[in-house]
């Protein structure tokens, strides 16, 4: 699976950015798609996810809950993450992610994606 991710930038607090993740290269409804985000010397962090495309399940982190949200398009094999409301500590570089056979409950755990995308980074200024 080749993941493409895109959309960051510079943004004020309290403003909003869409990040897309196009995936090719294998059945998309198959895949579970998540979003990551990491700073300097931190781990990486789950943001968001949608759990087999063909399932749907929605799955966020708590600090995003009600400011984000993930979608998906299966005709152009993309998901989305609108980010409202943002926050300097949103700032971070944003990662794609995705898995064939992860089940629900190791979503959060970005050792259990196989393919990642390059990162994306998302500013947010105070």
């Amino acid at each position: 699976v080749q993941l493409q991710a895109s959309g960051g930038g510079l943004v004020q607090g309290g403003g909003s950015l869409r990040l897309s993740c196009a995936a090719s290269g294998r059945t998309f409804n198959r895949l579970t798609v998540g979003w990551f985000r990491q700073v300097p010397g931190k781990e990486r962090e789950f943001v968001a996810c949608i759990f087999r495309m063909n399932d749907g399940t929605r799955y966020y982190a708590d600090s995003v809950k009600g400011r984000f949200t993930i979608s998906k398009n299966s005709a152009k094999d993309t998901v989305y993450l609108q980010m409202s409301s943002l926050k300097p500590d949103d700032t971070a570089v944003y990662y794609c992610a995705a898995d064939s056979t992860i089940i629900s409950s190791s979503v959060y755990d970005p050792r259990r994606y196989d393919y990642w995308g390059q990162g994306t980074l998302v500013t947010v200024s105070s």
